[in-house]
């Protein structure tokens, strides 16, 4: 009887359970927390912190940088700064220590009208529930708004992330950023719960760090006159500032205007302290033996024949059959080490062009006495010469996925970014490596951001298939990166990785899918606090804004807009909306034209130009034919720059697929494909299609241009329409492949419909 009563009570806590954490999951205002908690339950009233309320810690220090964050959070929203007790007090914050959490992140934290009580074994867990009460507290405390209270929702959290690695990566080489601003930028990986810092500290660009024994590496190679990437974003900026070169970062010297920058040993090593304060480690990366021009252009002995310069692809590498290679290799990284505590060592080792290797007397001769049998085991033989040297100093080493072209050690870590290689993360498990997950598509945040951005994050699966339980168990993270070719400024930095960054926190400290809506939801409440901490992110889209729209006698445009602070603007006259360009509010559209819209937030920022293309166009007969089911697929192996360089003759390579859809027989890195046929619609009207393309892409239904995704680019959706009455209308879609991994999805929307593919019974030939 009394186990019969202890299993009743049992279930009756468990749907208790069961149903807080649903009614937390549905209330986003209350709870706006990304990531998720593993285990939320929501709780009744709120916890009031005062002048009054005291902080209550054990006396053995273990939890002392974490009191002090979490007094200088409060300190933020109240003016001052609580008492710190070591005695239990009413209306108290309590810190306690719970050999019982296992997880190293991992808290529990309990919030009741009368207490706040946060456990945790080690400080990453304490500090990390911290962060989970400051997403709690009112939003503008974070630009120093005082209050007379601050009040906290009661809840019930059990919590640890599902990911160890949790990263986001900053390219400082091809533009610079500041000191103030790589901590603006630590602040708002903490406030996600991400905890790896991957600074990529020097690449042909320029050189950001000091080294002491050698120090022409910044007096020269951290400044350069503006190259390329530099003019292309002085064009952007004529019409967006936020891609205007930082003049902070411009010099004159000896007649000549100068772009670049660096950071001294003792900035850096303040910078660390402040990331680790925050339990997030700084993972320095030093690129060879690639990369290297800007060391090269200073000390030229660092390469087999003297020479600096582009070879077919990339710049030419250092030599590692020197021995004063490896002697500037350790020195460098020896005062790396030095000022980065870190665990982990990055040395690149991507996009070596190893021509010159091939050349060199040197080379020959230390492949003969070495048994090297090619280049790429010459690479092999400096990664793993250096991965010793790492070890012998305790520190673990990461290359980019190209290291384990020649054979690499199972010790190394593999950090997996090329998507036109997508075995390579499994043969890199299947040999033992740790795998951090970066691929290009979806996670290199320089790429273009749009409706999609976040929800392809979301659903990214970070273990890739082919792999057994205990293998994927070596897939320890992910990371995005930020490549700063095309990223001038720390506000275009800021719009590059927010708020998009949040959806990759809450996929690996969470990974639960289900929890999508809830996070969009959940998304939008964080815009106050990012408003607060001035950062420039790329505010949300306006829904229903189709690139190519057409209208039968005419249309009205309206816009959707998700916040409520937004005002939207647009222009007719092929000018960008400006803060005093009219307010979009039904306006009719009844000829041909061109419309620009912008979103405008309060503060005046303006957001992404959607430029509408409207087109009058009468319902498309259709056609009578005879048809069967499929499509037809012209196939054009090689390389084409845009669908335009495609051949205009029929390919004798030619498959039937039943939709949109690569053939399996399609094996070239480059190729080209026209689809050619019918679609089938079921009901007259005006029919949306959204083209997803890597590279390049053009639709055409009824002999025009629905939608034209051209040009060599990352993934991105373009959309169009086409009115058409029911039946059979001419269908074409080219698209070209450049090589690297392609991208090719096509759907569909009728009426305000949910976005979907187009069924596969539409298509006919």
């Amino acid at each position: 009887m009394k186990k019969l009563i202890y299993h009743i009570s049992l279930l009756i806590c468990l749907q208790v359970l069961t149903v807080s954490f649903a009614k937390a999951q549905g209330d986003e205002k209350r709870y706006p927390l990304i990531p998720y908690p593993q285990h939320l339950a929501a709780g009744a009233g709120e916890f009031k912190i005062t002048a009054k309320t005291v902080i209550v810690t054990a006396p053995d220090a273990l939890f002392a940088n974490e009191v002090k964050q979490l007094n200088e959070l409060i300190s933020k929203g109240l003016g001052k700064a609580l008492v710190v007790t070591h005695r239990q007090a009413s209306s108290s914050i309590l810190l306690k220590y719970d050999d019982k959490i296992t997880a190293d992140e991992g808290y529990s934290l309990s919030i009741t009208p009368q207490q706040i009580v946060i456990s945790a074994k080690q400080g990453a867990g304490m500090f990390r529930a911290i962060e989970t009460i400051r997403q709690l507290l009112p939003a503008d405390i974070e630009a120093g708004i005082h209050h007379s209270a601050l009040n906290v929702p009661a809840l019930s959290i059990q919590d640890e992330p599902v990911f160890a690695w949790r990263g986001m990566h900053l390219d400082v080489s091809r533009h610079f950023f500041s000191v103030s601003y790589l901590k603006k930028f630590i602040d708002l990986l903490s406030l996600y719960k991400m905890n790896k810092f991957h600074l990529h500290l020097t690449d042909d660009q320029g050189w950001r760090i000091e080294i002491k024994k050698y120090p022409k590496l910044t007096e020269q190679g951290a400044w350069r006159t503006f190259n390329n990437q530099d003019s292309a974003c002085m064009k952007q900026a004529v019409d967006n500032p936020d891609m205007a070169i930082d003049p902070s970062h411009i010099i004159h010297r000896d007649g000549k205007t100068l772009y670049g920058g660096f950071y001294t040993q003792k900035e850096m090593k303040d910078v660390v302290a402040y990331a680790t304060a925050r339990h997030i480690e700084i993972i320095p990366e030093i690129d060879m033996p690639g990369h290297m021009m800007s060391a090269i252009n200073s000390y030229p002995f660092l390469t087999c024949n003297g020479e600096n310069s582009w070879g077919k692809l990339f710049t030419k590498p250092i030599c590692p059959c020197n021995e004063t290679t490896f002697e500037f290799a350790q020195n460098v990284f020896t005062e790396i080490m030095d000022i980065f505590p870190s665990k982990y060592i990055h040395i690149g080792g991507d996009e070596v062009d190893r021509t010159d290797w091939g050349k060199s007397e040197e080379c020959k001769a230390l492949m003969a006495r070495e048994g090297i049998k090619d280049l790429p085991g010459l690479q092999s033989y400096f990664i793993n010469r250096m991965e010793k040297f790492f070890n012998a100093h305790g520190r673990k080493m990461i290359g980019w996925d190209e290291v384990l072209e020649g054979g690499v050690t199972s010790s190394a870590m593999i950090m997996y970014w090329r998507t036109w290689v997508p075995d390579a993360p499994v043969k890199a498990a299947k040999n033992g490596n740790q795998v951090i997950m970066v691929p290009g598509n979806p996670l290199y945040f320089d790429g273009k951001y749009d409706r999609n951005s976040a929800s392809n994050i979301y659903h990214f699966n970070p273990i890739p298939k082919g792999l057994t339980e205990e293998q994927a168990k070596l897939i320890v993270g992910a990371q995005a990166a930020i490549w700063a070719e095309s990223v001038p400024s720390e506000k275009r930095a800021d719009y590059r990785f927010m708020p998009r960054m949040t959806a990759l926190a809450e996929l690996l400290w969470t990974n639960k899918v289900s929890l999508y809506d809830g996070y969009v939801k959940r998304n939008i409440e964080q815009f106050p606090r990012l408003d607060a901490l001035k950062v420039n992110y790329r505010m949300p889209d306006l829904a229903d804004m189709v690139d190519y729209r057409v209208f039968v006698k005419a249309d009205t445009v309206t816009a959707v807009k998700p916040l409520k602070s937004m005002i939207v603007r647009f222009t007719h006259d092929g000018t960008m909306p400006g803060p005093s360009s009219p307010i979009l509010n039904k306006y009719i559209v009844d000829k041909n034209q061109v419309l620009n819209i912008a979103a405008f937030a309060a503060n005046g920022r303006r957001g992404d130009v959607y430029t509408v293309n409207y087109r009058q166009q009468n319902y498309a007969e259709p056609a009578t034919t005879s048809v069967q089911s499929g499509l037809k697929v012209f196939y054009y192996p090689g390389e084409f720059n845009g669908t335009t360089k495609m051949p205009a003759d029929n390919s004798d390579k030619v498959y039937t697929v039943p939709g949109v859809a690569v053939p399996d027989e399609v094996k070239a890195p480059s190729f080209a494909l026209r689809f050619k046929g019918y679609i089938n619609v079921p009901q007259t009207g005006i029919y949306t299609f959204y083209l997803t393309c890597d590279d390049a892409g053009v639709l055409k239904i009824d002999n025009q241009t629905t939608i034209d995704n051209d040009g060599m680019h990352a993934p991105v959706e373009k959309s169009g329409q086409a009115a058409m009455k029911k039946g059979l209308h001419p269908f074409e879609l080219n698209f070209v492949e450049g090589g690297g991994g392609y991208t090719l999805k096509l759907k569909y929307s009728h009426n305000g419909s949910v976005l979907q593919d187009v069924p596969a019974d539409w298509f006919k030939n």
